[in-house]
């Protein structure tokens, strides 16, 4: 039997889905190889890598340089990154859209990393809002917002919910009594608002496949709310029964609308949370060790279970 006809036998069998049996024929056949997916992550890494330099040059050689010099090179890599942007984009669209070009969403990210190392500098040399950066923060998560919406990128979107996520911590800090509880309450609020925010604008068709965007940040910071409650062992019990229902929504919700990364986060933010509560007055290594080994073995054969279930239904 040729490897080819082995593999349309497993597909029939179930053994494996018809998206990992076309994948694998074509390797077979030695078709051309998509690397999009590898190829947009080092395109990404490398604009990173190329803002986290130039953040270390500036840091390093701005008085050598002196501030006219910096800020003429930040400006002029803000204003031409900009520049592209608008210059290339087509009309605006409350749908998904295609970048105009390949690197228009690189440069976009460029331009959005140097505005934040602009502002940062600017603040630093000249107090010009005398270390209030709760604004600049607030400001620029709206000028990320509008950015991201404008050219339908969702990098700059993760951008703008950070920057939002900032502002509110830095608004909190500033009350004149905080706790951690205070952080905590703080998160959860952010994560509602992030849910409800995105779930409006999907409701009126304003780039709805950003809800799963809006969905996933909002997801992460209610989950390491209720694990920093469930460490805090003044008053875990309450933020226990809270992380487990949690979980049980996320996995729900992973499981009903096929999106692996929710079953994901219930299983890991569950485990640890359990884990925690069930080891934190435990002193026997071994016990602890052949805890670790067995449940986190079982967690992963589960996982890998649930998602070649979602891959043949795909």
């Amino acid at each position: 039997m040729s490897i080819l006809a082995r593999l349309e036998l497993w597909k029939e069998q179930g053994a494996i889905s018809a998206e990992q049996q076309a994948h694998f024929s074509s390797l077979v056949r030695r078709e051309p190889l998509s690397l999009s997916l590898e190829l947009n992550f080092l395109l990404y890494a490398g604009v990173l890598a190329f803002v986290g330099g130039l953040g270390w040059t500036i840091s390093t050689w701005s008085q050598q340089l002196g501030d006219v010099v910096v800020l003429a090179v930040l400006s002029l890599i803000l204003t031409a990154s900009f520049w592209y942007c608008f210059s290339r984009a087509d009309a605006w669209s409350a749908t998904e859209m295609a970048a105009p070009n390949l690197i228009v969403d690189y440069v976009l990210y460029l331009g959005s990393l140097v505005w934040c190392i602009e502002l940062a500098y600017l603040e630093k040399r000249f107090h010009v809002l005398s270390g209030q950066w709760d604004l600049y923060l607030l400001a620029t998560a709206v000028l990320f917002f509008l950015l991201a919406y404008r050219f339908d990128n969702r990098f700059v979107l993760s951008l703008a919910l950070s920057s939002l996520a900032g502002w509110f911590g830095i608004t909190i800090s500033e009350w004149p009594s905080h706790q951690d509880s205070t952080y905590r309450l703080y998160a959860l609020l952010y994560s509602l608002s992030v849910g409800v925010a995105g779930a409006v604008l999907q409701r009126f068709k304003l780039k709805v496949h950003f809800f799963t965007t809006y969905l996933n940040i909002a997801a992460n910071v209610l989950f390491w709310a209720m694990l920093f409650g469930v460490f805090d062992v003044r008053a875990n019990g309450l933020w226990t029964a809270g992380l487990l229902m949690a979980c049980a929504a996320s996995l729900v919700w992973g499981l009903k609308r096929r999106q692996f990364a929710f079953v994901v986060y219930a299983a890991v933010y569950g485990y640890v949370g359990v884990s925690w509560m069930l080891l934190r007055n435990a002193a026997d290594e071994a016990f602890i060790l052949t805890y670790f080994v067995l449940t986190a073995t079982a967690m992963i054969v589960m996982l890998v279970l649930i998602a070649r279930r979602f891959g043949r239904h795909e």
